[in-house]
């Protein structure tokens, strides 16, 4: 049996299951009401039950408001991710109850051969989604069903002599074998897992039915705790301690800039040089993502045109970041571009992203002072997953001047009156606005291995090949340094 954290003791003995169903049912519809996702991990050895304590669990709910998402081993297509990408794409909608079949933390705990640090990072990769979710409002319920080894010895021989033999596979004898290490390596990450925000519920299930009353009964409770938090006393405005962030963007030289000739000179060959780092970077299985950020009218899409015009289309998305939809508004706001990330050896292209939390939302007050403070968090967690598993992060931020802009946006006006908007000129008011939370982002959000790369953008073609040229630089430097066969997972 585990240790730490300890088992439960039985707590809701004295009450009837149905209760329980119906009482969690009636939950169900005030979650729905309050717009309170849900999410419940089922965990635990082996023939532990999770199956059964999962059914009553579901029972009684309703179907148009449940998921339920079975995490078995890695598929291929999983395997080319980070290894929390498969599970923000289930995670519940506001008002929606989840239930996963496994965790997050399966496949970490069956691992007894990953080092210390691969180790950390996983943990800590998995401990900042389960704080972003829980931040953002979502109830996390974690349940570990607890056997010892002769009754899962048990259960494995009884499965295998009657109709529950096709719930068996190589992994539940592989687990007994090796139960010692395994229980160790549980209690471990149990612990190392076992947050105030998002604590485990270690439960006996040596007893089914007495198993599945314990998970409704900790179901139950958290939705209740979390929905009369919600009808408390409102929250104290945030006191924030960043202070006024160093002028950055101010440091630009705008001055910079090529001729007509220079130009010509250097983009063909520069595109040419990004094409053929492209099919490398697929060859080595690295998953590239660049982000470009900027103020209005400063060069993006052309940047990116030009960056991206001998590329072979087959390894190449561009995600074009408009205002949420009604779908992406239901989900914790990194979902949406959790579900765009590029697997290994492909490149994912950001016009506008995540980003967009710290900037338009926080100066426009689409997302409140909490929200947007806890972003730089959210954000820094997101690519430290992506750059630990292997890939290629490239932000480029795009800056040009007040009257470069005005300039800009007069010649659209002219000559492309769809490309400017009213929303253009609300924001160009607000300039010193933007600037300032533009310099914070730049200054929170730009550890060593995912640096911003500030452009100088009043010359359009200074700015392009200077993308290019960092495209170029950095490709190379992660092709020196990978072994060619991508990380394992």
């Amino acid at each position: 049996m585990l240790s730490q954290p300890q088992v439960h003791e039985p707590r809701f003995d004295d009450v009837k299951r149905g209760d329980l169903k119906t009482r969690l049912a009636g939950l169900q519809r005030r979650c729905e009401e309050a717009g309170l996702p849900v999410l419940v991990q089922i965990d635990g050895w082996e023939c532990s039950g999770k199956g059964y304590v999962l059914t009553h669990l579901l029972r009684d709910l309703d179907p148009r408001s449940t998921s339920v998402h079975v995490f078995e081993d890695l598929s291929d297509e999983e395997r080319e991710y980070p290894p929390s990408w498969r599970y923000w794409r289930a995670i519940p909608a506001q008002g929606q109850i989840a239930v996963f079949d496994r965790s997050v933390y399966t496949a970490l705990m069956n691992r007894l051969d990953l080092d210390e640090a691969d180790d950390e990072a996983r943990l800590a990769a998995f401990a900042a989604t389960e704080r972003a979710l829980t931040d953002s409002g979502m109830v996390v319920v974690k349940v570990f069903l607890d056997i010892d080894r002769d009754e899962q010895a048990k259960r494995i021989e009884e499965y295998a002599s009657d109709a529950r033999e096709v719930l068996l596979d190589k992994r539940d004898r592989w687990q007994n074998k090796r139960f010692k290490a395994l229980s160790e390596r549980f209690s471990d990450v149990l612990s190392r897992s076992n947050f105030a925000f998002a604590p485990w519920h270690v439960i006996d299930a040596r007893h089914r039915k007495q198993a599945s009353i314990e998970v409704l009964g900790v179901t139950c409770e958290a939705i209740e705790a979390a929905l009369a938090a919600r009808e408390g006393v409102a929250q104290p405005p945030i006191e924030r301690a960043y202070g006024t962030p160093p002028s950055i963007v101010g440091q630009v030289d705008l001055s910079l800039a090529l001729d007509d000739d220079e130009y010509d000179d250097v983009l063909d060959d520069l595109q040419k040089e990004a094409g053929a780092l492209a099919y490398r970077l697929a060859e080595a299985r690295i998953a590239t993502a660049m982000v470009f950020e900027g103020m209005d009218a400063a060069g993006k899409g052309g940047a990116i045109r030009r960056l991206v015009k001998r590329i072979d289309p087959r390894l190449l998305t561009i995600n074009p970041t408009a205002a949420p939809s009604d779908m992406a508004k239901e989900h914790h706001y990194l979902w949406r571009f959790y579900n765009n990330l590029p697997p290994r050896g492909r490149i994912a292209v950001f016009d506008r992203s995540w980003y967009g939390r710290v900037m338009v939302e926080r100066v426009e007050e689409f997302a409140t002072v909490p929200e947007w403070e806890r972003a730089y968090g959210e954000i820094n967690a997101m690519e430290k997953e992506f750059t630990d598993d292997g890939g290629l992060l490239l932000k480029f931020f795009l800056y040009i001047d007040p009257d470069e802009q005005l300039a800009r946006f007069e010649a659209r006006e002219r000559d492309k009156p769809w490309k400017l908007t009213d929303e253009d000129w609300r924001n160009r008011e607000k300039w010193d606005e933007y600037v300032a939370a533009v310099d914070e982002m730049l200054g929170r959000t730009s550890p060593d291995d995912a640096p911003w790369t500030v452009v100088a953008g009043n010359d359009k073609q200074y700015a392009r090949v200077s993308v290019l040229r960092t495209f170029i630089e950095a490709a190379t430097a992660a092709l020196g340094s990978s072994d060619g066969s991508g990380k394992d997972d």
